[in-house]
């Protein structure tokens, strides 16, 4: 709906019967509405893709194009306005298909005309709610989001103020992280918050490329210098130059290759494999590992001196367990982004899904509660991901993942993760004897976490 109170809500009445459509003009416009005129469905498809209608009243049946048809075109060609069908005696079915298909709404005739005042008041009230809900969620995404990163975790967004800190600077970054926690985004995050960001991201997965070709895909190669080499390569280290190179699981790379990397990082050239000279790369090397690169260091297993050049700035990336709050705040994004991919627009999550979701301790991190929440809207119904929808992992966790009686009333996700928590701390607490230590333990998050949670719900 407009914003501006200036501004008419404009109607579209589409009717073959003059008599009808005439009628409903005059009612409209004496309610203060804009409203235009059309004898059927072609006619009523070409002015609506010249002028944009807020409400579209339409008959269902009408010749050369009846009003099945018109909403099916009007769809496909990104029509806007809310469709709303007319339907007589016999085309009741037809009328519950086109909902079925993008309508509305559906009036039977014969009417009155406070029924046809009642739809339209019915339907402005739900594209205002609409309109609020979509501005809820952008100002939810501004104030909670850093370059694609969602969280309001005291932690993370501590790391949002590292990154603004080191993205301008050369030194290498390494990010440590369980599987799943958007190690790679936060390498994004450095690259493109700085004055790199006009050159090339270039990732690779050390863990995911066979050894013997490791030091081919980093340095590239000259031709001859092994059996399929029938070319020159150039390698990732050239491919980013001007830029900045991700190697993710670094502590998946050989101990022969390690040292190369040492010397690429302290002298800035590579060597092709095969070449007898060397070139000059202007590279930024971020990496990231799930390894304890220190034990790694402990058993051999990595090289010390590389270990440290790479740690020259380190980013610990906590956990979805330990950053429960952030859950209610991932559920909405993958639901909105997932919702759209699928054409299933607003999609809902019930109230004891969410609590499933939130108990959850989620090994898999953010990258398995997106794979759920994406399997969810696929199957779920109605626009509603109930706990049908999810998997059979989660719904078998029914029982003790909730905390029964704690959410609110309201429908609101941040009033819902706040109680929650606030619970959950209050029962660790209670039951450690107010160790926080211990509670910490229990809670499955960092003592400096839960100091964090405490001061900022002021529970002593």
């Amino acid at each position: 709906m407009r914003k501006n109170h200036n501004d008419k809500i404009r109607i579209l009445v589409v009717d073959d019967e003059e008599n009808l459509r005439h009628m409903l003009q005059v009612l409209l416009r004496k309610q203060g509405y804009q409203v235009d005129l059309a004898a059927d469905g072609g006619e009523a498809l070409q002015m609506a893709l010249r002028a944009e209608y807020d409400f579209i009243l339409s008959d269902i049946k009408m010749p050369v194009i009846d009003g099945a048809e018109f909403l099916k075109r009007a769809v496909a060609e990104g029509v806007r306005g809310t469709v709303i069908m007319m339907s007589a005696y016999g085309t009741m079915d037809t009328a519950i298909e086109c909902m079925k298909q993008g309508a509305y709404d559906y009036i039977s005739k014969p009417f009155k005309n406070d029924e046809i005042l009642l739809v339209l008041k019915k339907a402005a009230e739900r594209e205002r709610l609409k309109a609020e809900n979509r501005q809820l969620k952008v100002e939810l995404k501004r104030e909670y989001s850093f370059a694609g990163i969602i969280s309001r975790n005291p932690r993370m967004l501590e790391i949002f103020s590292l990154i603004g800190k080191v993205c301008e600077y050369k030194t290498t970054v390494l990010i440590l992280g369980e599987s799943g926690t958007g190690k790679e985004l936060i390498a994004r995050a450095v690259h493109y918050g700085s004055r790199r960001s006009k050159a090339q991201f270039v990732a690779v997965n050390c863990g995911a490329i066979p050894h013997s070709l490791l030091e081919s895909e980093l340095f590239g190669h000259v031709k001859g210098a092994f059996t399929d080499a029938t070319t020159d390569k150039a390698g990732l280290f050239e491919q980013a130059d001007g830029g900045t190179l991700f190697l993710d699981e670094i502590g998946e790379m050989p101990l022969p290759l390690q040292v190369k990397l040492l010397r690429v990082l302290q002298e800035e050239e590579i060597r092709p494999v095969g070449s007898a000279t060397v070139k000059k790369v202007d590279v930024r090397v971020i990496s990231a590992t799930s390894k304890e690169l220190e034990q790694e260091v402990a058993a051999g297993r990595f090289r010390e001196d590389l270990y440290f050049r790479l740690n020259v700035f380190a980013i610990n990336l906590p956990p979805l367990r330990e950053r429960s709050e952030d859950i209610p705040l991932l559920v909405e994004h993958f639901l909105t982004k997932y919702g759209e991919r699928f054409g299933k627009g607003d999609v809902r999550l019930a109230d004891d899904a969410l609590r499933i979701l939130v108990g959850y301790p989620w090994p898999g991190n953010v990258r398995e509660l997106e794979n759920c929440i994406e399997r969810g809207v696929l199957i779920c119904e109605d626009g509603l991901l109930d706990v049908a929808s999810l998997p059979d992992k989660l719904r078998e966790r029914r029982g003790g993942a909730a905390v029964a009686g704690v959410l609110p009333d309201s429908l609101s996700i941040r009033k819902a993760e706040e109680l929650l928590e606030r619970e959950l701390i209050r029962r660790a607490l209670e039951k450690t004897g107010g160790n926080r230590t211990h509670a910490a333990v229990l809670l499955e998050i960092s003592h400096r976490s839960l100091l964090y949670k405490l001061k900022e719900y002021r529970i002593e």
